[in-house]
Order: structure tokens, then sequence, then C-alpha cells
């Protein structure tokens, strides 16, 4: 099993847990990404925890004591302590992804990721993001990048979908037409 598919499970098992315990959803969230930033910003503690020639007891001796300073949620508590004993940390950064999108699955919310030749205005950028809401059935958190390459109009990543309306695009497709016919 991949570190991806593992942070996946651990994922939804936390996020059932966090539903059936009727814990603050946004909460866990925070918390997850305290503990993610805990890792990467202190060098020390990042070797200790995610160093596989560290012994897995001593790796759950430092999370506890970690646990018992930061006082977690105890779900998040309990979450952080059984990660160092099976010396699964190392997942903590993709378990906090994966966490996030089924909080946004859970809302209703999908992203949205649109680039254009030029930057959007904000009543353009609405605009994007109310026609995108009409054609997934939910609520949008659009991201906006600029890449001059693609001339004009849009390409639009809407979870798998690719919605590309770019002028590069259409060239393409014209030139393949013409290509055809010959």
């Amino acid at each position: 099993m991949t570190n991806r598919t593992a942070a996946h499970r651990y994922a939804k098992a936390l996020f059932e847990v966090v539903l059936a315990e009727k814990t603050d959803l946004e909460a866990v969230e925070e918390q997850l990404a305290g503990f993610v930033e805990l890792q990467t910003k202190h060098e020390t503690l990042g070797k200790l925890l995610l160093n596989p020639a560290v012994p897995a007891p001593r790796k759950r001796a430092a999370m506890e004591a970690l646990v018992k300073s930061a006082v977690p949620l105890p779900v998040v508590g309990r979450l952080m302590v059984l990660l160092a004993e099976r010396d699964r940390l190392v997942l903590l950064p993709e378990l906090l992804a994966a966490y996030r999108d089924r909080l946004l699955e859970y809302r209703q919310i999908v992203r949205a990721e649109v680039t254009t030749a030029a930057p959007l205005d904000p009543t353009r950028s609405a605009a994007i993001e109310k026609s995108l809401e009409k054609a997934t059935g939910k609520t949008v958190k659009l991201s906006a990048s600029v890449n001059p390459n693609i001339i004009g109009g849009l390409v639009a990543r809407v979870g798998g979908t690719v919605y590309d309306a770019s002028v590069v695009r259409q060239l393409e497709r014209i030139r393949q037409r013409l290509e055809e016919r010959q």
C-alpha cells in the first residue's frame, strides 16, 4: 500500500470518527495542520519523529508528551499517538490534505483552478465561479492563475474534469479538422 493510499484511509477513518463524535470538523483540521507545521518547522523534532531508525516506542513517548502539552481534541491526540505507535507520522501531510478534501466534499464545496491569459478582475472571477457552480451543482472555491501561452479564453479544472476553452485549444481543433479534410 502506498503512503498516499494509507493517508487517505486514515483520513477517511478520522473523518468518520469526527462525525460520529460530533467534534468540530474545522478544529480537527486546524490541529492536524498545527502538528504538520510542528514537524516541518522544528527540524530536530521532525528528525526524531520521521527517522525510520528511531524505534516506534520512542516516537510514541515523544508524541504522548507533545499531546499532553498541546492538549488537542481527544480524537486528534489519539490519532497522533496511533500514528507514532505505528511509525506512520510520515503520512501526516498527506493525511491533512486528504482530510481537507473530505471536509470540502462534506460541505459540498469543490475546488476549481482557472487559468487565463491575463489576470481576472473580481467581477469576471465571480461570473466564472457562478458558471462553475451551475455546472457542478456545488459551491466552488476558485483559485486563478495566469498563463499567457493559452493566448485567450480559459482553462478550468474542477475536480478531475477539465474545461478547456482556450484559444490555443480552439486553434488546435481547427488545425486537426483542416488536416482531416486533406
